[in-house]
């Protein structure tokens, strides 16, 4: 058996300093530039700000209390914890991080991803839980000029758009009135138990149906959850004409993930495929992933926010264009190569005379 020499075990020593030599070399040749998309993701940013900024401006003179403890940069999005029109708890957390308007960037990103075009029509599914994630989805869509078919529902989790005199069906219209977005909701459900508003008040469930024919769209309340999933399928098969490209789940509404344990088994993102397989009922996010559509979920916010380094719960918030989406990630290749080159020629070189050192001492048993 060979014994390393102690010029072999210097060798080793050296090979190694100059492998984590050369392995600086290389890091430090390592550049950020700006993402291929980048103008569409600060073009997407920039309009969420801008939502942001119309929705506070628009609050404050209408002389809305704002508690800035719980809102800390004073959006006017983040709403009352209790109201009649509030369906489940909701994490303030993942609400503040949703205020970033650097969501948008993320959420082109993944129409990216998902090969969309100009034109594609894109179904949606959202809540008034999330109205900040419901404008980055938004931002995205009308920058790329997609074509969105929208079913809401009316109902809010804690914090999310809870004020029955200010809805997320009265913010879209306010946006359209502000020429911010040209999108609104087709059709509108209760939301909250069933889709139908179980849990809420009458009061409740009877403020969201005035909120709803207010303001002229189709309200979905049947007798069941399940005629609730297949009255909206209907809804989005008759505008789409069955030609869907994306669909996108925004929040927690049963009518889209079909059961509340399903919205927690998957994960955040864009997904090509799901695989969920015996989940309790089928809302219409996994009704059209089994048709093989690509589906984009977004509930777990926090999580989202780590992965794309966003920071959660931001005071003050970040400016459109600030986080990593917007940078690609590129290294020098002639320094990788060349840095390749050294260490491959001097593995060989003490490989050779490691060799020829153990031939020499066997030569020397030999005799």
């Amino acid at each position: 058996m060979f014994i390393p020499s102690a010029k072999s075990k210097l060798s080793l020593i050296l090979l190694m300093l100059v492998a984590i030599i050369l392995f600086i070399w290389v890091e430090n040749s390592r550049v950020f530039i700006s993402d291929k998309y980048y103008e569409e993701k600060l073009a997407a940013a920039k309009l969420m700000q801008r939502a942001e900024l119309a929705i506070k401006e628009y609050r404050n003179s209408e002389g809305i209390y704002i508690d800035e403890v719980n809102d800390p940069n004073m959006t006017a999005m983040i709403g009352d914890k209790q109201s009649p029109i509030v369906t489940d708890r909701g994490d303030l957390t993942s609400k503040l991080t949703s205020l970033n308007p650097n969501f948008a960037a993320i959420i082109v990103e993944m129409f990216k991803e998902a090969n969309l075009k100009k034109g594609d029509k894109i179904a949606i599914s959202y809540t008034g839980s999330f109205p900040a994630l419901n404008i980055a989805v938004l931002s995205a869509a009308q920058v790329l000029e997609l074509d969105p078919i929208i079913i809401s529902s009316v109902g809010a989790s804690m914090f999310g758009a809870t004020d029955p005199e200010f809805t997320w069906l009265d913010m879209e219209d306010f946006f359209i009135q502000k020429n911010i977005f040209e999108y609104k909701s087709i059709a509108s459900s209760i939301g909250g138990g069933r889709d139908l508003g179980r849990g809420l008040s009458k009061i409740g469930r009877e403020l969201i149906i005035e909120n709803i024919n207010k303001h002229n769209i189709q309200l979905v309340h049947t007798e069941t959850l399940e005629q609730n999933i297949l009255r909206k399928m209907k809804i989005y098969e008759a505008f789409s004409k069955n030609n869907i490209a994306l669909y996108i789940n925004i929040g927690g509404g049963l009518s889209s993930i079909g059961a509340t344990v399903n919205g927690r088994l998957i994960d955040p993102g864009l997904h090509r495929y799901l695989t969920l397989t015996n989940v309790p009922l089928k809302g219409t996010m996994l009704l059209y992933a089994d048709e093989g559509i690509p589906v984009i979920h977004l509930l777990d916010i926090t999580k989202l926010a780590e992965e794309n380094k966003l920071p959660l719960a931001p005071d003050p918030l970040p400016e459109p264009g600030n986080g990593s989406m917007f940078l690609d990630e590129k290294y020098n290749l002639t320094v990788a190569a060349i840095s390749f080159a050294i260490l491959f020629i001097l593995i060989l070189i003490v490989i050779f005379f490691d060799h020829k050192e153990l031939r020499i001492k066997d030569d020397e048993i030999n005799v």
